[in-house]
């Protein structure tokens, strides 16, 4: 695997033929979207602007800057595309947005998780106050799973924690993520779902976070559209059930 640096984004890529593009949720990273077996891709996973290793702090948090980003990633990793895409959460929003404005880019959506957007509930800040709370520096990664978890979605945080002298700290600040998650619950992007060209793949977790209002709208809106659920799982069903992940999107693709 590879870290490759386009700009102010980090990037890991493994694998070779047709390209995967794949975009971790809020406060995740690249590593953790690489966490799945497909033979036969080339898998490209970004750390998203505010994440990782990218900019820890960028002036730009828009939806729209997040898009460019992706943008930015398929033409200089993908041969300009098209790709297939693939988002959890945030991420599945993202991609979304994505495939909408730049149809010549993506030509399969897979969203784990992820639907229109929109809340009447302030969220992002319930978020915002959760991440400033964590008792940082954690003196090892597994008091981190201690704090975090348990479950594969502390797993997959406590490893991308960065090592300081004092301990370990998240590769990201709470106010970012605050920010970075705000514009997803301020408005619902009907508009640009019908916009989407690409066939696309909507998957859920078994416990889903997703209205399944919200999905069946969708699923009317776009005819063709394709849901799945997978068993035994929560909202990074990636991480809960890596193996039913992996069969969906090789079916897909």
């Amino acid at each position: 695997m590879q870290r490759v640096k386009i700009d102010h984004l980090s990037c890991l890529v493994t694998g070779s033929g047709p390209p995967l593009v794949l975009l971790h949720g809020l406060a995740g990273s690249a590593a953790e979207m690489m966490a799945v077996s497909l033979p036969g891709r080339r898998l490209i996973a970004p750390d998203q602007r505010g994440h990782g290793h990218s900019v820890r702090r960028p002036d730009d948090l828009s939806r729209e800057a997040y898009v460019e980003d992706v943008a930015r990633v398929i033409t200089a990793l993908a041969d300009g595309g098209p790709v297939a895409l693939a988002g959890q959460s945030m991420g599945a929003h993202t991609a979304m947005l994505t495939a909408a404005r730049h149809p010549g880019l993506v030509d399969r959506l897979v969203m784990l998780e992820g639907g229109v957007g929109g809340s009447v509930d302030d969220y992002p800040a319930r978020l915002g106050q959760w991440f400033a709370s964590w008792p940082v520096p954690f003196p090892t990664r597994e008091a981190a799973v201690d704090f975090l978890g348990p479950g594969s979605l502390a797993t997959a945080w406590a490893a991308e924690l960065e090592e300081h002298p004092d301990g370990f700290r998240p590769r990201f600040d709470a106010d970012i993520m605050e920010a970075a998650i705000r514009p997803v619950a301020e408005t619902a992007r009907w508009t640009e779902w019908q916009q989407v060209q690409a066939p696309t793949l909507i998957v859920r977790a078994a416990e889903s976070r997703n209205p399944d209002e919200e999905i069946a709208r969708m699923a009317e809106l776009r005819p063709g559209t394709r849901v799945v659920t997978i068993p035994d799982s929560g909202h990074d069903a990636h991480l809960d059930q890596p193996e039913s992940w992996a069969k969906l999107l090789r079916d897909f693709l």
